[in-house]
């Protein structure tokens, strides 16, 4: 499995920052996508990957009422995902579902299953568990993590825990963990802190500046990929968080996401804001045995490839997906709402 070909494309409106797998769907490759436009109507695209995958082709457009800041399909039902949104003065969440008959509809519209309404400042995202069924979510705003019980069925959210990051912790972003299903990492300005769902207490951190985005990797347990402002990529043993056991560059400017690939071992996107989406295969053997002192002390010390930089774009990358349906496609969004659809070549 190498990197591709130049990929194909498909144009939003207006600008945009995040697009979502739909996991769910296991008859098509299909990305969810929303748009951030602060005067103009913003829209929700379903995208779906023409059976000859030579196109991506528009399967459903729909109305959204704000700047989408955060987007993530449900990992279980492909109707239904959850926003991130802001009016301009202030921040919402909520879940919404996908009308069952949208294509026959003149103008189908977003039915909003709850509103994740107990937030008081900047909303950062929302966290599906990927790893099965599952009725709680997990929401994080700059200063406290909320886990909420979801029965959509009744429509309904409400706010079954909360805790407060602390004095100084500024909380950017997170992770759920796909292999442990109480806990989430979170970011911060000067550290990734890990979180038990159970007790809402931190468990352990990760002292490091600047972490724009983590991602778990789904296919190794105790395995965090990292990115950073301006230090890059790093990949950590959760079971021994002294130091990063593999380091990789990143990006010319601003290493903004990275992403694990849901089935092949190593490989690894990143992306940034010199308008560039890296393709990495990592040595991730022997992540399975606990790593000893002197491998964390020379990280540097496994072969690291760059497959394949993809620089086909205008503008900053802030948007990753990989295909759950077919691990070998991945999309990724431009901020001025380009999305490229890429397939690794074997």
């Amino acid at each position: 499995m190498q990197g591709g070909s130049s990929g194909i494309g498909y144009g939003l409106k207006y600008q945009a920052r995040c697009i979502s797998d739909v996991k769910a769907d296991t008859d098509h490759t299909s990305f969810l996508t929303g748009t951030l436009s602060l005067k103009e109507e913003n829209e929700v695209h379903l995208l779906r990957l023409s059976s000859g995958g030579t196109e991506l082709i528009c399967e459903g457009l729909f109305s959204h009422p704000n700047e989408i800041w955060d987007l993530s399909s449900c990992p279980f039902d492909q109707r239904i995902f959850s926003t991130v949104f802001s009016t301009g003065e202030s921040y919402g969440a909520a879940i919404w579902q996908i009308p069952e008959l949208y294509g026959q509809l003149n103008s189908p519209q977003l039915e909003r299953i709850a509103a994740l309404d107990a937030h008081v400042g900047k909303i950062n995202c929302v966290l599906w568990w990927s790893s099965g069924r599952h009725d709680k979510l997990v929401s994080i705003d700059e200063e406290n993590i909320f886990l909420w019980s979801l029965d959509c069925s009744n429509k309904n959210a409400q706010v079954q825990s909360k805790q407060s990051s602390g004095m100084l912790h500024y909380l950017s972003g997170g992770a759920w963990d796909p292999h442990d299903v109480n806990a989430v990492a979170a970011t911060c300005e000067s550290s990734v802190q890990f979180w038990d769902l159970r007790s809402m207490g931190k468990t352990n951190s990760i002292e490091h500046a600047h972490v724009r985005n983590v991602d778990y990797d789904t296919k190794k347990k105790h395995l965090l990929v990292t990115a950073a402002d301006e230090s890059g990529i790093h990949l950590w043993d959760l079971r021994m968080l002294k130091a990063p056991i593999q380091e990789l560059p990143g990006h010319t400017h601003w290493t903004w996401a990275v992403c694990c690939n849901p089935e092949y071992d190593g490989f690894i996107l990143s992306a940034g804001t010199d308008s560039t989406v890296n393709l990495w295969l990592v040595s991730t053997s022997n992540h399975d045995e606990l790593p000893s002192e002197s491998l964390v002390e020379s990280p540097n010390q496994r072969a690291n490839s760059l497959l394949n930089s993809y620089s086909d774009y205008e503008d900053s990358v802030y948007g990753l997906a990989w295909s759950s349906r077919e691990p070998w496609i991945f999309a990724s969004l431009s901020y001025d709402g380009r999305v490229r659809n890429h397939m690794l070549e074997k």
